[in-house]
Protein backbone atom coordinates (compact mmCIF):
# COMPACT_ATOMS: atom_id res chain seq x y z
CA UNK A 1 0.00 0.00 0.00
CA UNK A 2 0.71 3.46 -1.00
CA UNK A 3 2.42 5.69 2.00
CA UNK A 4 0.42 9.28 2.42
CA UNK A 5 2.22 11.37 4.51
CA UNK A 6 1.68 14.99 5.30
CA UNK A 7 3.69 18.34 5.42
CA UNK A 8 1.91 21.01 7.44
CA UNK A 9 3.81 24.34 7.34
CA UNK A 10 3.42 26.40 10.25
CA UNK A 11 6.73 28.40 10.13
CA UNK A 12 5.12 31.79 9.95
CA UNK A 13 5.14 34.58 12.43
CA UNK A 14 1.64 35.78 11.91
CA UNK A 15 2.22 39.17 13.33
CA UNK A 16 -1.40 40.44 12.13
CA UNK A 17 -2.92 38.51 15.22
CA UNK A 18 -0.39 41.14 17.45
CA UNK A 19 -0.05 38.39 19.81
CA UNK A 20 2.92 36.75 21.89
CA UNK A 21 1.88 33.27 21.50
CA UNK A 22 2.88 31.77 17.68
CA UNK A 23 -0.21 31.65 15.29
CA UNK A 24 -1.15 28.63 15.21
CA UNK A 25 -1.49 28.09 18.33
CA UNK A 26 -4.56 30.25 18.78
CA UNK A 27 -7.27 28.03 19.92
CA UNK A 28 -10.61 28.03 18.16
CA UNK A 29 -13.74 25.88 19.92
CA UNK A 30 -10.70 24.12 22.56
CA UNK A 31 -8.06 23.46 20.07
CA UNK A 32 -5.43 24.86 18.45
CA UNK A 33 -5.76 26.27 15.08
CA UNK A 34 -3.25 23.67 14.30
CA UNK A 35 -4.67 20.42 15.60
CA UNK A 36 -7.88 20.90 13.77
CA UNK A 37 -5.60 21.01 11.01
CA UNK A 38 -3.52 17.68 12.16
CA UNK A 39 -7.43 16.14 13.26
CA UNK A 40 -8.23 16.33 9.62
CA UNK A 41 -5.23 14.54 8.12
CA UNK A 42 -5.61 12.03 10.01
CA UNK A 43 -9.13 11.03 9.43
CA UNK A 44 -8.07 10.92 5.77
CA UNK A 45 -6.15 8.24 6.53
CA UNK A 46 -2.55 10.24 6.26
CA UNK A 47 0.37 7.99 8.05
CA UNK A 48 2.74 10.58 8.81
CA UNK A 49 3.09 14.01 9.47
CA UNK A 50 5.96 16.55 9.16
CA UNK A 51 5.25 19.92 10.90
CA UNK A 52 7.45 22.83 9.35
CA UNK A 53 8.04 25.35 12.10
CA UNK A 54 10.06 28.84 13.04
CA UNK A 55 9.08 31.30 15.32
CA UNK A 56 8.36 30.17 18.60
CA UNK A 57 9.37 26.50 17.76
CA UNK A 58 9.28 25.01 21.07
CA UNK A 59 5.43 26.40 22.09
CA UNK A 60 5.02 24.31 18.90
CA UNK A 61 6.61 21.03 19.93
CA UNK A 62 4.94 21.44 23.77
CA UNK A 63 1.34 21.76 21.55
CA UNK A 64 1.97 18.69 19.92
CA UNK A 65 4.38 16.68 21.20
CA UNK A 66 5.40 13.17 19.65
CA UNK A 67 2.75 12.61 17.61
CA UNK A 68 4.09 14.47 14.74
CA UNK A 69 7.99 15.01 13.64
CA UNK A 70 9.61 18.60 12.79
CA UNK A 71 11.58 20.62 10.25
CA UNK A 72 13.28 23.76 11.25
CA UNK A 73 12.82 26.74 8.74
CA UNK A 74 14.52 29.53 10.29
CA UNK A 75 14.48 31.80 7.95
CA UNK A 76 11.12 32.17 5.78
CA UNK A 77 12.45 32.40 2.08
CA UNK A 78 9.00 30.93 0.66
CA UNK A 79 6.44 27.97 0.69
CA UNK A 80 8.74 26.06 -1.55
CA UNK A 81 11.62 26.53 0.95
CA UNK A 82 9.40 25.28 3.76
CA UNK A 83 8.92 21.81 2.10
CA UNK A 84 13.09 22.04 1.11
CA UNK A 85 13.30 22.06 4.71
CA UNK A 86 11.35 19.22 5.37
CA UNK A 87 12.75 17.21 2.69
CA UNK A 88 14.61 14.61 4.22
CA UNK A 89 11.43 12.75 5.32
CA UNK A 90 10.34 12.53 1.65
CA UNK A 91 13.36 10.07 0.93
CA UNK A 92 13.27 6.33 0.25
CA UNK A 93 9.52 6.94 -0.05
CA UNK A 94 6.78 5.92 -2.12
CA UNK A 95 3.40 7.23 -2.34
CA UNK A 96 1.40 11.04 -2.21
CA UNK A 97 2.48 13.65 0.04
CA UNK A 98 -0.14 16.33 0.87
CA UNK A 99 1.00 19.96 1.86
CA UNK A 100 -1.37 21.88 3.78
CA UNK A 101 -1.22 25.27 6.16
CA UNK A 102 -0.97 25.31 9.73
CA UNK A 103 -3.55 28.77 9.73
CA UNK A 104 -6.61 26.69 7.60
CA UNK A 105 -8.31 24.94 10.30
CA UNK A 106 -11.69 24.65 8.57
CA UNK A 107 -10.27 21.80 5.81
CA UNK A 108 -12.07 18.73 6.22
CA UNK A 109 -11.03 15.16 6.40
CA UNK A 110 -13.65 14.76 3.36
CA UNK A 111 -11.79 17.44 0.99
CA UNK A 112 -8.70 16.08 1.78
CA UNK A 113 -9.77 12.25 1.02
CA UNK A 114 -11.36 12.93 -2.07
CA UNK A 115 -8.55 15.10 -3.48
CA UNK A 116 -6.42 11.73 -3.15
CA UNK A 117 -8.69 9.40 -4.38
CA UNK A 118 -9.39 11.97 -7.41
CA UNK A 119 -5.03 11.99 -7.71
CA UNK A 120 -5.31 8.42 -7.58
CA UNK A 121 -7.57 7.85 -10.17
CA UNK A 122 -6.51 10.45 -12.44
CA UNK A 123 -2.65 8.94 -11.94
CA UNK A 124 -1.80 12.83 -11.32
CA UNK A 125 1.54 13.77 -10.61
CA UNK A 126 -0.03 16.68 -8.65
CA UNK A 127 -3.29 17.51 -7.52
CA UNK A 128 -4.07 20.64 -6.17
CA UNK A 129 -7.75 21.90 -4.12
CA UNK A 130 -9.44 24.61 -5.55
CA UNK A 131 -12.61 26.43 -5.43
CA UNK A 132 -14.70 28.93 -7.56
CA UNK A 133 -14.79 32.45 -5.83
CA UNK A 134 -16.99 34.94 -6.94
CA UNK A 135 -14.41 37.19 -6.21
CA UNK A 136 -10.45 36.11 -6.66
CA UNK A 137 -8.60 38.79 -6.22
CA UNK A 138 -5.38 38.09 -4.42
CA UNK A 139 -5.44 34.49 -5.91
CA UNK A 140 -3.50 32.96 -7.84
CA UNK A 141 -5.34 31.56 -10.80
CA UNK A 142 -5.52 27.89 -11.89
CA UNK A 143 -5.14 27.96 -15.89
CA UNK A 144 -6.39 24.50 -17.49
CA UNK A 145 -6.41 23.34 -20.80
CA UNK A 146 -8.99 22.25 -23.24
CA UNK A 147 -9.07 18.66 -21.51
CA UNK A 148 -9.28 20.18 -18.45
CA UNK A 149 -6.01 19.20 -17.41
CA UNK A 150 -4.04 22.14 -15.21
CA UNK A 151 -0.98 24.02 -17.21
CA UNK A 152 -0.01 26.24 -14.82
CA UNK A 153 -1.28 28.87 -11.85
CA UNK A 154 -0.69 32.44 -12.22
CA UNK A 155 -0.43 34.45 -9.48
CA UNK A 156 -3.00 37.64 -9.03
CA UNK A 157 0.11 40.15 -9.44
CA UNK A 158 1.23 38.15 -12.42
CA UNK A 159 -2.23 37.58 -14.09
CA UNK A 160 -3.28 39.06 -17.67
CA UNK A 161 -6.50 40.79 -18.15
CA UNK A 162 -8.24 37.49 -19.34
CA UNK A 163 -6.42 35.43 -16.79
CA UNK A 164 -7.49 38.03 -13.88
CA UNK A 165 -11.27 36.56 -15.27
CA UNK A 166 -10.81 33.27 -13.93
CA UNK A 167 -12.69 32.55 -10.64
CA UNK A 168 -10.80 28.55 -9.53
CA UNK A 169 -8.27 29.89 -7.22
CA UNK A 170 -5.63 28.01 -5.90
CA UNK A 171 -6.35 26.97 -2.08
CA UNK A 172 -2.41 26.55 -1.42
CA UNK A 173 -3.07 23.06 -1.08
CA UNK A 174 -1.82 20.28 -2.63
CA UNK A 175 -1.49 16.38 -3.28
CA UNK A 176 1.85 15.18 -4.82
CA UNK A 177 3.38 11.68 -6.03
CA UNK A 178 6.28 11.54 -3.32
CA UNK A 179 8.69 11.24 -6.67
CA UNK A 180 7.35 13.88 -8.04
CA UNK A 181 7.72 16.48 -5.63
CA UNK A 182 11.46 15.59 -4.87
CA UNK A 183 12.20 15.79 -8.34
CA UNK A 184 10.84 19.61 -8.35
CA UNK A 185 12.49 20.50 -5.59
CA UNK A 186 15.71 19.58 -7.09
CA UNK A 187 14.84 22.02 -9.80
CA UNK A 188 13.44 24.57 -7.66
CA UNK A 189 15.14 28.08 -7.68
CA UNK A 190 14.45 31.73 -5.98
CA UNK A 191 15.19 33.69 -9.28
CA UNK A 192 12.18 36.00 -8.91
CA UNK A 193 11.24 40.16 -7.53
CA UNK A 194 10.75 38.57 -3.87
CA UNK A 195 14.06 36.32 -3.58
CA UNK A 196 11.97 33.53 -2.38
CA UNK A 197 10.96 29.34 -3.32
CA UNK A 198 7.21 29.06 -4.42
CA UNK A 199 5.85 25.68 -4.11
CA UNK A 200 3.99 26.57 -7.29
CA UNK A 201 6.95 26.69 -9.13
CA UNK A 202 7.16 23.03 -8.87
CA UNK A 203 4.05 22.07 -10.43
CA UNK A 204 5.33 24.02 -13.72
CA UNK A 205 8.36 21.81 -13.49
CA UNK A 206 6.64 19.19 -13.26
CA UNK A 207 4.16 19.71 -16.26
CA UNK A 208 7.56 20.41 -17.66
CA UNK A 209 8.83 16.52 -17.43
CA UNK A 210 5.59 15.57 -19.54
CA UNK A 211 3.77 14.81 -15.98
CA UNK A 212 0.44 15.26 -15.27
CA UNK A 213 -1.33 17.86 -12.84
CA UNK A 214 -4.91 18.21 -12.35
CA UNK A 215 -7.16 20.13 -9.92
CA UNK A 216 -10.27 19.04 -7.45
CA UNK A 217 -13.16 21.30 -7.07
CA UNK A 218 -14.74 22.02 -3.41
CA UNK A 219 -17.90 23.44 -3.09
CA UNK A 220 -17.69 24.69 0.45
CA UNK A 221 -15.31 27.78 0.14
CA UNK A 222 -15.57 28.28 4.19
CA UNK A 223 -12.94 25.27 4.09
CA UNK A 224 -10.33 27.35 2.18
CA UNK A 225 -10.41 30.20 4.50
CA UNK A 226 -6.70 30.97 6.18
CA UNK A 227 -6.82 32.70 9.76
CA UNK A 228 -4.37 35.52 9.65
CA UNK A 229 -6.05 37.82 12.12
CA UNK A 230 -8.21 37.99 15.22
CA UNK A 231 -11.12 38.77 13.17
CA UNK A 232 -10.15 35.77 11.04
CA UNK A 233 -10.11 33.78 14.06
CA UNK A 234 -13.74 34.86 14.95
CA UNK A 235 -15.05 33.99 11.98
CA UNK A 236 -13.55 30.30 11.75
CA UNK A 237 -14.67 29.39 15.37
CA UNK A 238 -18.23 30.15 13.87
CA UNK A 239 -18.05 27.91 11.66
CA UNK A 240 -16.63 25.29 13.49
CA UNK A 241 -19.23 25.84 16.78
CA UNK A 242 -21.60 25.03 13.87
CA UNK A 243 -20.10 22.09 12.96
CA UNK A 244 -19.94 21.04 16.42
CA UNK A 245 -23.71 21.98 17.49
CA UNK A 246 -24.79 20.19 14.30
CA UNK A 247 -23.36 16.88 14.67
CA UNK A 248 -24.59 17.15 18.87
CA UNK A 249 -27.72 17.96 17.27
CA UNK A 250 -27.62 14.88 14.49
CA UNK A 251 -26.51 12.44 17.65
CA UNK A 252 -29.83 13.15 19.21
CA UNK A 253 -28.93 16.27 21.68
CA UNK A 254 -31.18 19.21 22.08
CA UNK A 255 -29.87 22.17 21.57
CA UNK A 256 -32.46 25.12 22.05
CA UNK A 257 -30.42 27.87 20.78
CA UNK A 258 -27.67 26.97 18.70
CA UNK A 259 -26.77 31.19 18.75
CA UNK A 260 -26.11 31.13 22.01
CA UNK A 261 -24.34 27.93 22.60
CA UNK A 262 -20.83 27.26 23.23
CA UNK A 263 -19.07 23.54 22.80
CA UNK A 264 -16.05 22.96 22.43
CA UNK A 265 -14.60 20.26 20.25
CA UNK A 266 -13.57 18.08 22.79
CA UNK A 267 -16.81 17.56 24.78
CA UNK A 268 -18.66 14.30 24.44
CA UNK A 269 -22.85 14.31 25.12
CA UNK A 270 -25.31 12.15 25.58
CA UNK A 271 -28.81 11.58 23.69
CA UNK A 272 -31.67 13.13 24.98
CA UNK A 273 -29.72 15.24 27.40
CA UNK A 274 -31.05 19.19 26.47
CA UNK A 275 -28.83 22.35 26.24
CA UNK A 276 -30.77 25.82 27.41
CA UNK A 277 -29.51 28.87 25.85
CA UNK A 278 -26.13 31.08 27.15
CA UNK A 279 -24.25 27.61 27.72
CA UNK A 280 -20.72 27.17 27.63
CA UNK A 281 -19.10 23.57 27.91
CA UNK A 282 -15.34 23.28 27.45
CA UNK A 283 -12.24 21.46 27.51
CA UNK A 284 -12.87 17.20 27.75
CA UNK A 285 -16.26 17.39 29.15
CA UNK A 286 -18.15 14.15 29.28
CA UNK A 287 -22.36 14.73 29.99
CA UNK A 288 -24.51 11.58 29.61
CA UNK A 289 -27.93 10.90 28.51
CA UNK A 290 -31.75 12.77 29.49
CA UNK A 291 -29.94 15.68 31.29
CA UNK A 292 -30.66 19.44 31.38
CA UNK A 293 -27.75 21.70 31.15
CA UNK A 294 -28.07 25.67 31.41
CA UNK A 295 -29.54 28.31 30.66
CA UNK A 296 -26.85 30.59 31.86
CA UNK A 297 -23.73 27.01 32.67
CA UNK A 298 -20.29 27.13 32.73
CA UNK A 299 -18.77 23.35 32.36
CA UNK A 300 -15.10 22.75 32.19
CA UNK A 301 -13.60 19.36 31.60
CA UNK A 302 -15.98 17.70 34.00
CA UNK A 303 -17.87 14.46 33.97
CA UNK A 304 -21.75 14.32 34.62
CA UNK A 305 -23.52 11.79 34.43
CA UNK A 306 -27.18 10.57 33.51
CA UNK A 307 -30.12 12.83 34.75
CA UNK A 308 -28.14 15.43 35.77
CA UNK A 309 -29.98 18.51 35.73
CA UNK A 310 -27.96 21.48 35.78
CA UNK A 311 -29.26 25.42 35.68
CA UNK A 312 -27.31 28.75 36.05
CA UNK A 313 -24.16 27.42 37.21
CA UNK A 314 -20.54 26.79 37.08
CA UNK A 315 -18.59 23.44 37.00
CA UNK A 316 -15.02 23.22 36.74
CA UNK A 317 -13.16 19.68 36.36
CA UNK A 318 -15.51 18.11 38.61
CA UNK A 319 -17.96 14.91 38.76
CA UNK A 320 -21.23 14.95 39.27
CA UNK A 321 -23.54 11.47 39.54
CA UNK A 322 -26.33 10.37 37.64
CA UNK A 323 -29.75 12.39 39.07
CA UNK A 324 -27.75 15.03 40.83
CA UNK A 325 -29.25 18.93 40.68
CA UNK A 326 -27.11 21.79 40.82
CA UNK A 327 -28.00 25.06 41.15
CA UNK A 328 -28.84 27.63 40.67
CA UNK A 329 -26.37 29.60 41.14
CA UNK A 330 -23.93 26.97 42.05
CA UNK A 331 -19.97 27.02 41.98
CA UNK A 332 -18.26 23.79 41.69
CA UNK A 333 -14.71 24.17 42.13
CA UNK A 334 -12.44 21.97 40.80
CA UNK A 335 -11.74 18.32 42.19
CA UNK A 336 -15.53 17.96 43.83
CA UNK A 337 -17.13 14.31 43.44
CA UNK A 338 -20.80 14.99 43.56
CA UNK A 339 -22.59 11.72 44.18
CA UNK A 340 -25.95 10.17 42.99
CA UNK A 341 -28.78 12.39 43.70
CA UNK A 342 -27.37 15.37 45.78
CA UNK A 343 -28.98 18.19 45.77
CA UNK A 344 -26.55 21.23 45.57
CA UNK A 345 -28.50 24.16 45.45
CA UNK A 346 -28.34 27.73 45.35
CA UNK A 347 -25.42 29.69 46.19
CA UNK A 348 -23.84 26.96 47.26
CA UNK A 349 -19.92 26.76 47.06
CA UNK A 350 -17.87 23.05 47.23
CA UNK A 351 -14.48 23.19 46.72
CA UNK A 352 -12.15 19.67 46.55
CA UNK A 353 -14.87 18.06 47.76
CA UNK A 354 -16.64 14.73 48.16
CA UNK A 355 -20.28 14.49 48.39
CA UNK A 356 -21.98 11.40 49.41
CA UNK A 357 -24.97 9.87 47.39
CA UNK A 358 -28.59 11.75 48.64
CA UNK A 359 -27.05 14.30 50.74
CA UNK A 360 -28.64 17.62 50.48
CA UNK A 361 -26.64 21.09 50.40
CA UNK A 362 -29.65 23.28 49.98
CA UNK A 363 -28.72 27.13 49.96
CA UNK A 364 -25.81 29.62 50.79
CA UNK A 365 -23.29 26.96 52.35
CA UNK A 366 -19.35 26.48 51.94
CA UNK A 367 -18.21 23.09 51.49
CA UNK A 368 -13.91 22.82 50.90
CA UNK A 369 -12.11 20.26 51.58
CA UNK A 370 -14.49 17.92 52.87
CA UNK A 371 -15.32 14.78 52.89
CA UNK A 372 -19.60 14.67 53.28
CA UNK A 373 -21.07 10.39 53.92
CA UNK A 374 -24.39 9.88 52.08
CA UNK A 375 -27.69 10.95 53.39
CA UNK A 376 -26.31 14.10 55.25
CA UNK A 377 -28.49 17.55 55.28
CA UNK A 378 -26.30 20.51 55.73
CA UNK A 379 -28.97 23.37 56.44
CA UNK A 380 -28.89 26.93 54.89
CA UNK A 381 -25.58 28.92 55.93
CA UNK A 382 -23.43 26.06 56.63
CA UNK A 383 -19.57 26.66 56.49
CA UNK A 384 -16.90 24.57 56.31
CA UNK A 385 -14.10 26.99 57.95
CA UNK A 386 -11.05 24.82 56.15
CA UNK A 387 -8.30 27.35 56.03
CA UNK A 388 -6.77 28.43 59.65
CA UNK A 389 -4.25 31.04 57.61
CA UNK A 390 -1.33 28.97 57.01
CA UNK A 391 -2.85 25.61 56.09
CA UNK A 392 -6.16 24.08 54.53
CA UNK A 393 -7.61 21.02 56.53
CA UNK A 394 -10.09 18.73 56.53
CA UNK A 395 -13.32 18.16 57.45
CA UNK A 396 -15.26 14.78 57.38
CA UNK A 397 -18.88 14.66 58.07
CA UNK A 398 -20.36 10.70 58.45
CA UNK A 399 -23.70 9.16 56.99
CA UNK A 400 -27.17 10.25 57.89
CA UNK A 401 -25.67 13.25 60.01
CA UNK A 402 -27.94 16.85 60.08
CA UNK A 403 -26.02 20.09 60.43
CA UNK A 404 -27.99 22.68 60.95
CA UNK A 405 -28.63 26.36 59.82
CA UNK A 406 -25.79 28.76 60.34
CA UNK A 407 -23.11 25.94 61.99
CA UNK A 408 -19.37 26.25 61.65
CA UNK A 409 -17.50 23.09 60.86
CA UNK A 410 -14.23 24.61 62.04
CA UNK A 411 -11.16 22.07 60.39
CA UNK A 412 -9.78 19.50 60.92
CA UNK A 413 -12.87 18.18 62.48
CA UNK A 414 -14.94 15.01 62.53
CA UNK A 415 -18.91 14.91 62.82
CA UNK A 416 -20.05 10.81 63.11
CA UNK A 417 -22.53 8.83 61.80
CA UNK A 418 -25.72 10.18 62.38
CA UNK A 419 -24.67 12.84 64.43
CA UNK A 420 -26.65 16.04 64.78
CA UNK A 421 -25.60 19.76 64.80
CA UNK A 422 -27.62 22.00 66.52
CA UNK A 423 -28.17 25.66 64.68
CA UNK A 424 -26.15 28.57 64.91
CA UNK A 425 -23.02 26.02 66.02
CA UNK A 426 -19.63 26.38 65.80
CA UNK A 427 -17.83 23.00 65.78
CA UNK A 428 -14.19 22.66 66.65
CA UNK A 429 -14.64 18.95 68.24
CA UNK A 430 -15.43 15.50 67.58
CA UNK A 431 -19.27 14.89 67.36
CA UNK A 432 -19.72 11.35 68.37
CA UNK A 433 -22.20 8.78 66.87
CA UNK A 434 -26.01 9.71 67.47
CA UNK A 435 -24.97 12.76 69.06
CA UNK A 436 -26.71 16.14 69.42
CA UNK A 437 -23.73 19.01 69.54
CA UNK A 438 -25.09 22.21 70.71
CA UNK A 439 -22.02 25.12 70.83
CA UNK A 440 -23.70 27.84 71.25
CA UNK A 441 -24.41 30.33 74.33
CA UNK A 442 -27.81 30.06 75.91
CA UNK A 443 -30.06 32.54 75.09
CA UNK A 444 -30.65 35.34 77.69
CA UNK A 445 -33.53 37.18 78.25
CA UNK A 446 -33.46 40.80 79.68
CA UNK A 447 -37.18 41.92 80.59
CA UNK A 448 -38.24 46.05 79.57
CA UNK A 449 -34.45 46.02 78.59
CA UNK A 450 -35.79 48.26 75.29
CA UNK A 451 -37.80 50.86 76.93
CA UNK A 452 -35.17 51.19 79.88
CA UNK A 453 -32.69 52.08 77.23
CA UNK A 454 -35.08 54.74 75.48
CA UNK A 455 -35.33 56.30 78.58
CA UNK A 456 -32.07 56.52 79.36
CA UNK A 457 -31.22 58.30 76.64
CA UNK A 458 -34.40 60.79 76.78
Amino acid sequence: MDHLMAIILAAGEGKRMKSKKTKILHEICGMPMVQWVYQSVKGAGVDEVVLVIGRNAEQVKECMGEKVSYAMQEKQLGTGHAVIMAQEFLQKKEGQVLILYGDMPLITSEAILSAVNYHKQNNNSVTIITSDFDDPSGYGRIVRDDHGNVLKIVEDRDASEEQKKIREINSGIYCFDINSLREGLKELDNKNDQGEYYLTDTIEIIIGKGKKAGAVKIMNKDELAGINDRVQLSCASQVLRKRILNKLMEDGVTIIDPDSTYIDQKAEIGMDTVIYPSTIIEGKTKIGEDCVIGPNCQILSSEIGNGVHIKNSVILESYIDEGAKVGPFAYLRPDSQIGKNVKIGDFVEVKKSTIGDGTKISHLSYVGDAQIGENVNLGCGVVVVNYDGKNKNKTIVGDNAFVGCNVNLVSPVEIKNGAYIAAGSTITEEVPENALAIARNKQVIKENWVTKKRHTKE
